[in-house]
């Protein structure tokens, strides 16, 4: 059985500032261990569950958060950007199933530190008229390969809103959000005690999971935070403009979505 093992760090118990979520802050580097504790975490209730192969994947901001040499060695680690699949690299390799660490709620939502993909420039997400979050966005791209979301950890208010895309998932709450920068945490260590746990009663479950599936082709809504980022991703001709902090565009498959949104993403940088 094969495991993949995505991690951000929003959801990490302990974390609620963005100066935790950012290099170059002193913060960030406890957030960092706490996230890598967590991914540890999870590995290690893979292999108790079963998992024959598991791969862990680095997933917020630069995709290179996590010490290689403090994550278990069982696992192997995908980390370092650009890639293709982004949150989700490595379903490619035939997983049988998804665990998502550390997340979050989307844009706009009132969850801690809630945002979706790029806090600087995207204001919210809809395919075919739906938001999206990033468990959504993602969990939908591992469901192409036809890999089933099978465990998420993050705060109450992602837990409710992405439950009922993930029904036969195991969900860790790690704290509970009292407001955007503020909750009430679990301590790292009970935190991954419990995720630990919820890996493994997941995998004993993986039989009932099912694949996240999206009708196709997808309308995508972009809104952004500001005219004069629309005005940035709209240079690309296949983008219709909607108004002046919004734009759509029409994609084959969620991977072809997700390639475009990440290609926003990074041109925004030539804005800040």
């Amino acid at each position: 059985m094969k495991i993949l093992i995505s991690v951000d760090i929003e959801g990490v118990a302990g974390v609620f500032h963005p100066q935790q979520t950012r290099a170059g802050n002193p913060e960030y580097e406890r957030a960092r261990r706490w996230m890598t504790d967590e991914a540890n975490a999870a590995i290690a209730g893979a292999f108790d569950g079963g998992a024959t192969e598991v791969c862990v994947n680095d997933s917020h901001g630069d995709f290179r958060n996590m010490p290689a040499d403090l994550l278990d060695p069982r696992a192997q680690a995908i980390q370092g950007k650009p890639r293709y699949l982004s949150m989700v690299s490595g379903v490619e390799l035939g997983i049988d199933g998804v665990c998502m660490v550390g997340y979050h709620s989307r844009a706009q939502g009132p969850g801690i530190l809630a945002h979706t993909i790029n806090s600087f420039a995207f204001a919210a997400i809809e395919f075919n008229g739906e938001p999206q979050s990033e468990a959504g966005i993602y969990g939908a791209l591992a469901g192409a390969y036809g890999a089933p979301v099978v465990m998420a950890s993050g705060d109450d208010l992602f837990i409710a809103e992405n439950r009922p895309l993930f029904p036969h998932a195991t969900f860790v709450q790690t704290k509970r959000a009292t407001g955007q920068n503020s909750g009430i945490s679990l301590s790292p260590a009970q935190s991954c005690a419990a995720i630990r746990a919820g890996v493994v009663e997941a995998l004993g479950n993986i039989g009932s999971a099912r694949p996240l599936q999206l009708h196709m082709p997808l309308a995508v809504t972009l809104r952004t935070q500001t005219p004069a980022q629309a005005d940035l991703f709209c240079q690309w001709p296949t983008f219709e403009r909607i108004d002046p902090v919004a734009l759509c565009f029409t994609a084959q498959s969620v991977e072809d979505a997700v390639r475009m949104l990440n290609c926003c993403s990074a041109m925004s940088a030539m804005l800040r």
